[in-house]
């Protein structure tokens, strides 16, 4: 169970130059977390970037002999490395084409039922809840729960010429409202 052991820098470079198993598993015990945050930052997909933290530590076991300690910290050249690593991936065409490829199919889900965080992010729920209130009510119905106007007439109750003009009218508020 080596990899208990602590480190100085100095002595797991050494270690690392070395091709010292242990002090590959230590260096990934303790720097792939925040080096894979880095990355993600960056891609912006799980997957992509596990598979770049891999290529970030394949080069890292490669280049190792190529840190100078004087020109930074061991963390530091680790995260360049990362970095250029991370960004090299969103060039690529391949992820560029996964991209595209995902983007309708992930985010239509991811956005299925959100209109009312989007509407609370430009601040519209703020806007409804000062109409009147009988306009606030078909509003909410109408345009944050989805029925429909026939709908809202049946449950509330209320003649549907009555529900159109209502809405047209709180309609004609809010886009006063949202010019101001």
């Amino acid at each position: 169970m080596e990899n208990k052991l602590q480190y100085s820098e100095s002595e797991l470079v050494l270690l690392l130059t070395q091709q010292n198993e242990a002090a590959f598993s230590y260096l990934y015990d303790n720097y792939s977390g925040a080096l894979f945050a880095s990355i993600l930052s960056i891609v912006n997909n799980q997957e992509a970037a596990a598979d770049t933290l891999q290529e970030v530590f394949i080069k890292i076991f490669r280049q190792i002999q190529s840190y100078d300690s004087s020109k930074g910290r061991l963390y530091t050249w680790m995260l360049n490395i990362a970095r250029n690593a991370a960004i090299d991936t969103t060039r690529s065409k391949g992820f560029q084409k996964t991209q595209q490829n995902q983007e309708l199919s992930e985010n239509v889900y991811d956005l299925s039922g959100s209109a009312e965080i989007k509407t609370d992010d430009i601040g519209l729920k703020k806007l409804v809840h000062s109409l009147r209130p009988e306009w606030k009510v078909l509003v909410e119905l109408a345009y944050f729960e989805g029925y429909t106007q026939d709908e809202i007439s049946k449950m509330l109750n209320i003649p549907l010429g009555t529900i159109k003009t209502r809405l047209r009218a709180a309609l004609k508020e809010l886009h006063k409202l949202i010019k101001e």
